[in-house]
């Protein structure tokens, strides 16, 4: 699609340093002749030469409000609280349609505007299946967390690191007392994800996951000393852990990492706490005797970002290299439209979808 001007915007939160388009991928989208530009970004893992030696323009820090109608701004995580009405297109993980926290308030921002969000969680094949995705690294930092907290070996405030720097932490130790370890959506991205942190750690998790869940063995859940949950729901099931299950004397279970984070929605499987955790204070005790920690961090892949930028970048290349209003990004529109009418919400005319 040679008139596409994509733009790629600076992460407002402070400690997203990854990147949806990496320099290697930008030039390929500029050399198909997408016009990108880039917006200047302190904190973001690839320098903005690297952007302009590939061919894109480049922008000050949050300029995309500005931006041309017909631009599609690109991003991952959510937007500042300003302006109020949303024009353009926007690509990234809203976190919208489940009645997360605030849902509301973004979608009317859209609404009032005549803009249209493309969530990237909904971009999918004609299958449901995800096209592009962070999942193996969230999973991999989920389960390596974990590690690291029950070993007595993770450090506050975290700070982002590679994989070979987290892997040789991560390595079992002389002293490090063995632990049984659950993995609840063990086949899914981030499932495998968490598998292979475990693997590194010298741990072989149990693995659970439709099969497991359908019928669920809470004491056995409960009696693993930790537990990673890799599981985003899309229809209500019953929760894995209740908060009646944190008082049980028999639960054995110590330390909980919810990969998924989907607190404040519905659909949550861990209805066991009200908010996340943050990288200057990672874990939260939820029980005093016997403890048991979480570890919900809602932007776990950007401890990694650069690895887990490139996987991401190189998955969503081929859906931005054939953007248009059908296909999976019509499915996105789509979905876009129904939920605004399921919440009453009064669409713009969307000029520019």
């Amino acid at each position: 699609m040679t008139d596409l001007h994509l733009w790629l915007r600076h992460e407002a939160r402070s400690t997203e340093r990854r990147t949806p388009i990496v320099p290697s991928d930008a030039r390929r989208l500029v050399e198909r002749g997408t016009t990108l530009t880039v917006e200047e970004s302190p904190q973001r893992i690839f320098p903005i030469e690297e952007y302009a030696a590939a061919g894109c323009r480049v922008a000050p820090t949050g300029s995309w409000v500005s931006a041309p109608k017909g631009a599609v701004i690109v991003g991952l995580k959510e937007l500042p609280d300003e302006p109020a009405e949303l024009t353009h297109r926007h690509i990234f993980f809203g976190h919208a349609y489940k009645q997360q926290p605030g849902a509301t308030d973004l979608l009317r921002r859209f609404a009032a505007g005549g803009g249209a969000l493309l969530d990237l969680e909904y971009l999918v094949d004609d299958q449901g299946r995800r096209l592009a995705a962070f999942g193996f690294w969230a999973g991999y930092l989920g389960a390596a967390l974990a590690v690291l907290h029950h070993r007595g070996r993770l450090v506050a405030p975290l700070t982002p690191t590679s994989q070979e720097e987290l892997d040789e932490v991560l390595q079992p130790a002389a002293g490090d007392e063995e632990f049984t370890a659950l993995v609840i959506g063990a086949l899914g991205r981030s499932g495998r994800g968490a598998r292979a942190a475990f693997h590194t750690a010298g741990v072989e998790p149990t693995c659970w996951d439709l099969a497991e869940t359908r019928d669920l063995d809470r004491p056995a859940l409960l009696a693993h000393d930790v537990l990673v949950n890799a599981v985003l729901a899309t229809t209500p099931i019953p929760p894995f852990v209740r908060e009646a299950d944190l008082d049980d004397p028999a639960r054995r279970l110590r330390t909980v990492s919810d990969v998924t984070c989907d607190v404040g929605s519905p659909l949550n499987v861990l209805p066991i706490y009200d908010r996340t955790t943050e990288w200057t204070d990672p874990v939260r005790r939820l029980r005093k005797e016997p403890p048991l920690d979480l570890i919900a961090i809602d932007n776990l892949p950007s401890l990694l970002p650069k690895e887990s930028s490139t996987g991401f970048s190189g998955s969503l290349l081929p859906q931005l290299l054939e953007f248009g209003v059908g296909g999976p990004w019509g499915r996105c529109l789509d979905r876009f439209h129904q939920v605004c009418r399921e919440l009453g919400i009064t669409e713009g005319e969307f000029r520019h979808v």
